[in-house]
């Protein structure tokens, strides 16, 4: 779908509303991009200056041994080539800065954006086409103002330029020596043309890669334990085999237009040299000077019309990239409208009142839903896989909108409260603990600068893990690397206790797991789990239902619809889900 948009939107050369769009961002260094621009305009009047500076040296110093002129030219020569190489400096490396400056003020724009998005954006997009946006196609884009539409322009007026030059030197020997221009440009609209397709292509092939290489690295466990090196080494070499090949196209372009080129270009030259000797010849055309001047006029016209291909196909890559980075900037469907209410604190009472709700259209996994959680109550969720357990909570922090209902905290609908302060209420535990290639103390407070070693400290020993942190080497600074690998499971577990208690929320929503540690550690993240739960609203996704016979209301899930609600023993009582449940999970105490 991605690789058809992009090669119907890279049909067309210059997409003028991108353009605009693009150069609001160059709005806060507009002074800069003026500079720019009088440096691209001075650049292309001083460049050809150089041979007619040389035929003045030629036709009226050396056939005359005027030495004195001579040096005196060979000066002025030498004095506009430092000018040169002074405006030629400057104009390369505020081009590149203004470029730089741009696209870092995009890239934190779009990654800002990216940030504000809710989780459905990411279950639908790969994370590898993520990262093609935020980084590959930026840096595509820079190439937009250092390499694209400035040098693109002081391409065109430098042969604006050097055609009046040839002209006002003589006009006959210019129409010989252009003769072959309409070839050049033939060839010159063939390459660009073919060229235009691969760089598509190559981009693509790209963003395959990033998505390929990102997913299989992060799942990398799972090819190993099911002995996939082979077949998943295969589809990398099929996706690495249309890079390579959209690569070599280009290169192969390349490798046929430049010669092409210096070929009419040679020919160009030999055919100003017959014509201007033969004048010299019957005394009908000026001096050797001339000719000189004209082969370094023909040279320095081939030059820009050799690079404006390149600079097309840059400006138009830039172009690709630009849309999809404004269709992804545009992407508000999957934005969260944030309300004003703001409250420092609040009580912590949460009601769900006939919530709906479906990922994919209407494919409910939340039906009718209804239930209070009074201020201070533990409120545990249970049933089996796929009941939508996991979809409750996450609707509470607004990780997802709801189709239908209200969803209210402390009698206020969600949907007014300011998205930070909501879930700066809500401390979250997830069952599959995230930590950051970081030390634990970053991992804990997540870079709030707020949050002291003294607060960190007491919320560990509360938890009951400050000792384990303390025996690692550095202690708090320990590098737990990616995704805590360095970390027992338990410990992982541990972590994410403190850093929930270090925010001090009213709110707290557990998805509890102890099935995959030792006794030890389980009674461990029990006892944790009993802090962190004291004096707050409570709500828990219980897999071991021994763990949740004190919560003061037991919600029982069933294929998104609440089947029972009750406490522990009254569910038993009744001899419904909950007490089906429970004798499954303990039919080896239960049965006779």
């Amino acid at each position: 779908m991605e690789k058809d948009q992009a090669k119907v939107k890279s049909g067309n050369v210059v997409d003028f509303k991108v353009l605009k769009r693009l150069f609001q961002y160059a709005q806060p260094y507009i002074k800069q991009f003026y500079l720019l621009v009088f440096l691209t305009v001075f650049l292309a009047i001083l460049t050809p200056i150089r041979p007619m500076i040389v035929q003045r040296a030629i036709d009226n110093y050396v056939p005359n041994g005027d030495y004195d002129g001579l040096v005196f030219m060979i000066t002025i020569l030498i004095g506009h080539l430092i000018v040169l190489a002074i405006v030629q400096y400057s104009h390369t490396y505020l081009s590149g800065w203004v470029g730089q400056v741009i696209i870092k003020d995009i890239r934190v724009k779009l990654y800002n954006h990216l940030i504000r998005l809710k989780l459905k954006f990411f279950d639908k997009t790969p994370i590898g086409r993520l990262v093609t946006r935020n980084v590959s196609d930026i840096e595509t884009l820079s190439n937009v103002f250092s390499e694209g539409l400035a040098a693109l322009i002081g391409d065109l007026l430098q042969l604006v330029f050097l055609i009046g030059f040839m002209f006002y030197l003589d006009w006959r020997l210019t129409l010989v020596s252009l003769s072959t221009l309409p070839l050049l440009i033939f060839s010159t609209y063939v390459f660009k043309e073919k060229i235009k397709v691969t760089f598509n292509e190559v981009r693509n092939a790209v963003s395959n890669l990033n998505s390929f290489v990102q997913e299989h690295v992060t799942g990398m466990n799972i090819v190993q334990i099911f002995n996939a090196e082979k077949r998943e080494m295969d589809k990398f070499k099929t996706i690495n085999a249309e890079h390579r090949k959209a690569h070599i196209r280009s290169v192969l372009y390349y490798s046929i237009y430049f010669p092409v080129a210096e070929i009419i270009q040679a020919i160009a030259i030999g055919m100003a040299v017959w014509y201007g000797a033969r004048g010299i010849l019957v005394n009908t055309s000026a001096g050797p000077g001339v000719i000189i001047a004209f082969i370094m006029y023909i040279q320095m016209f081939f030059r820009p019309i050799r690079m404006i291909a390149d600079r097309f196909n840059t400006l138009q890559m830039g172009i690709v990239s630009s849309n999809r980075i404004f269709d992804l900037l545009d992407n508000n469907e999957h934005m969260t409208n944030e309300g004003a209410h703001a409250p420092r604190e609040i009580r912590g009472e949460v009601s769900f009142r006939n919530v709906w709700f479906a990922y994919n259209d209407e494919d409910y996994v939340l039906k009718d839903i209804s239930f209070e959680v009074k201020e201070g109550e533990t409120v545990a969720l249970v049933g089996a896989t796929g009941a939508g357990k996991s979809s409750v909570i996450n609707l509470l922090s607004r990780f997802y909108e709801i189709n239908k209902g209200e969803i209210a905290i402390d009698g206020v609908n969600l949907e007014e409260y300011d998205l930070s302060a909501l879930r700066s209420h809500i401390g979250v535990v997830q069952q599959d603990v995230f930590l950051f290639s970081d030390t634990i103390r970053q991992n804990i407070t997540l870079g709030n600068p707020d949050i002291s070693d003294a607060k960190i400290a007491e919320a560990a020993d509360l938890v009951g893990v400050k000792k384990i942190i303390e025996r690692l080497p550095g202690g708090y600074d320990y590098n737990v690397m990616e995704r805590g690998s360095t970390l027992s499971v338990g410990q992982r577990q541990l972590i994410s206790f403190v850093r929930a208690m270090v925010y001090d929320p009213k709110i707290i929503v557990l998805d509890e797991a102890t099935s995959s540690v030792d006794t030890e550690t389980e009674e461990m993240i029990q006892r944790a789990i009993e802090v962190l739960m004291k004096g707050r609203t409570a709500i828990v996704i219980a897999h071991r239902l021994s763990t949740i016979q004190g919560a003061d209301k037991i919600i029982v899930l069933d294929k998104g619809e609440i089947k029972e609600i009750g406490k522990h023993q009254e569910l038993l009582d009744k001899g419904g889900f909950y007490a089906r449940l429970y004798n499954m999970q303990y039919k080896e105490v239960v049965t006779p």
